[in-house]
């Protein structure tokens, strides 16, 4: 005996039956849906759309070629204004197909959801959807896709539920839009359920279900649910690559992400922008400028390296190895500029201290037509704070009111940093008292810097105790305020600060820098002795070390930040790790060659002397970067301006 199939619901999983996803504000809707009429209307009046030369529908309704004619020529117009994207002669073909009481028809009404999706009106595939009296899988399909691939993901899953509760079950166009709009929400929980749902319809391997389930998995951070799954797909796609490369450059584990993007070569996958913009942002988080290069010549070669999306990651990862002119040529030689890119030269701009190209771009970005975003004002906000343009930093912290952006903890965290950088102490204080949310760890922490730079103790135990009462907090904020009872010379509270730092089981960070030499990184840390080349490395350090005395360098030992005696300090700052890595790129590179080190920790002020005085001697152009910006040493002069 055959028994009936089990409803739809039966087959939902608990999670997924108990998810509440809030719907848009009707009222906000209404609004929205309104004002694209408005436009719309206006838009139509100016322009005309020519329609099948057939004679009207109703003279040969009993004429079943003339209407299969008719509701062909429709059905592919259609389809060619959504590939366009013709907004204007769409609304008019939707009204042509009213009047003809054509919009019943499940196919035409599918094309006119897809068209409005394609358009970026979401709101109007739902009204077609809903108006529909029959809703076929397609239906359910389209309007699903519409709500994920236009940034309305909770309206996507809400409809996914709804889908279930009808009795209809999701295939292979639908599972996909689901995962996407967890994977944007990061709902890992209803992902999973989802994943569950598609394992009892029996979709669990389908290469773009299973691609796409890699992609939730990985960008919720689960990757070891993604690498499994990944690893069981019998068939893979770019898009289940890309997500795994994606996920482990998102979790910082880069080594994995260039091994499996080595792999994807070797079987000859047909990677896409997103899998180049992928492994060229593991490039520029690891500063692995050859192997970026590299990478960049294989993006011309496969011309994706007009594409925006790879254009970003090109300029970020050429400012974070210190080649800012390189990222003026990527960014000048894309011809579509999105706004990523446009936020990625803006940062580039302003860690290398070119502030009044920071200013240009914004302007330029204005002029195009592009509307800058909260990260946009993070990046101008940068700007100022290391070049200490305090009024330039308050005009833009209130024009985001312009562009409807309500300043959020990092943009407060931005203003603390200028007015505490600047000395403005007191300013930075009213900008704490008066933000509507309460500080966090990075605020504290950007007035505790003020406070280091500019001596003032007292204020820094009042942001130490605000800290302190906000519970566990990284070892940053310690060492902060260790440094700054430590530059004051009251080393019995700097003790303390150390103490407490041990007794949370937390450690400071080592101080480290390195250099790029063809395919090897070569690291070192402060008084570190173990590089095959240590004597060649200290030796050129006390040739250097004469030669900078003799152009009058002298030892600022008030950056040894521990209370020992004078010549202990004199050995402490002479070896501190950029400095090794300097010799080392002395004895290696040859004289064209800039010196590019990078360093996990800001550089001491001596250092900062030091090298100045280094690249005067050495007549070498130096690069460092820091923890907070690069600082260019060329003739003796540093592009930061001694500001930083």
């Amino acid at each position: 005996m055959l028994h009936p199939l089990p409803k739809a619901t039966r087959l939902i999983p608990l999670q997924l039956q108990q998810l509440t996803l809030p719907l848009l504000n009707p009222q906000a809707q209404t609004q929205t849906q309104t004002q694209t009429t408005t436009q719309a209307q206006t838009q139509t009046q100016t322009t005309t759309i020519t329609l099948p030369n057939n004679p009207p529908l109703n003279q040969h309704s009993r004429s079943s070629s003339s209407f299969e004619q008719n509701y062909r020529q429709i059905c592919n117009l259609l389809l060619s204004l959504t590939h366009s994207k013709s907004l204007q002669k769409g609304l008019q073909l939707h009204a042509h197909i009213i009047k003809s009481g054509l919009q019943t028809i499940p196919l035409i009404s599918n094309h006119l959801i897809n068209f409005y999706s394609k358009s970026q009106l979401p709101l109007f595939s739902r009204q077609i959807f809903d108006e529909a009296p029959r809703k076929s899988s397609t239906n359910w399909s389209s309007v699903i896709s519409s709500f994920a691939q236009n940034e309305l993901p909770l309206l996507a899953l809400h409809f996914f539920r709804q889908m279930l509760q009808s009795g209809a079950l999701p295939d292979d166009h639908i599972f996909p839009s689901a995962t996407k709009s967890c994977a944007i929400l990061s709902m890992c929980d209803v992902g999973r359920s989802i994943h569950c749902l598609a394992v009892k319809t029996g979709y669990e391997f389908d290469v773009f279900v299973g691609s796409s389930t890699v992609d939730m998995y990985a960008k919720c951070g689960k990757i070891k649910s993604a690498r499994k799954l990944f690893d069981e797909m019998p068939e893979k796609n770019v898009v289940c690559w890309s997500g795994m490369i994606y996920g482990y450059t998102q979790l910082g584990e880069d080594e994995e992400a260039l091994k499996l993007f080595k792999q994807a070569l070797f079987d000859d996958l047909d990677v896409n922008d997103f899998t180049f913009s992928s492994v060229i942002r593991v490039c520029g988080n690891s500063t692995l400028l050859e192997l970026g290069k590299q990478i960049h010549g294989l993006c011309f070669k496969t011309s994706f390296d007009s594409s925006s999306f790879v254009g970003s990651s090109l300029v970020s990862l050429y400012s974070k190895c210190g080649v800012i002119e390189g990222a003026y040529q990527v960014f000048n030689d894309i011809p579509v500029r999105n706004l990523g890119m446009w936020n990625a030269m803006l940062i580039a701009c302003a860690q290398h201290a070119h502030t009044d190209r920071a200013f240009e771009l914004f302007k330029e970005m204005e002029g195009a037509g592009m509307k800058p975003n909260f990260i946009t004002f993070l990046c101008v906000l940068y700007a100022c704070s290391h070049t200490g343009l305090v009024e330039k930093g308050r005009y833009y912290f209130e024009r985001m009111k312009e562009y409807g952006i309500e300043p959020g903890d990092q943009h407060y965290a931005s203003m603390v940093d200028l007015l505490g950088r600047a000395g403005k102490l007191q300013d930075a204080i009213s900008i704490i008292k008066e933000m509507p949310m309460e500080p966090t760890e990075s605020v504290w922490g950007a007035l505790l810097t003020g406070c280091r730079i500019h001596g003032d103790t007292e204020l820094a135990a009042f942001a130490a105790d605000k800290v302190y009462e906000m519970g566990p907090v990284s070892p940053g904020i310690h060492v902060l305020l260790s440094n700054a009872y430590a530059a004051a010379g009251r080393w019995d509270e700097a003790a303390k600060a150390r103490k407490m730092l041990r007794d949370r089981g937390m450690k400071k960070e080592t101080g480290l820098s390195w250099v790029e030499e063809g395919n090897r990184v070569h690291t070192f840390a402060s008084g570190d002795r173990c590089h095959a080349k240590t004597k060649e490395i200290y030796q050129k350090l006390e040739e250097l070390g004469e030669e900078i005395k003799r152009a009058g360098y002298v030892a600022d030992t008030s950056f040894v930040l521990r209370e020992v005696d004078g010549e202990e300090k004199n050995q402490t700052i002479r070896y501190h790790s950029e400095r090794l890595a300097i010799a080392f790129g002395l004895i290696t590179f040859p004289p064209e060659r800039p010196i590019r080190v990078m360093k996990n920790l800001r550089v001491c002020g001596d250092c900062h002397t030091a090298i100045k005085f280094m690249s005067k001697c050495s007549r070498r152009v130096i690069i460092v970067r820091d923890n907070k910006r690069f600082h260019r040493f060329e003739g003796g002069k540093c592009s930061c301006g001694d500001y930083w």
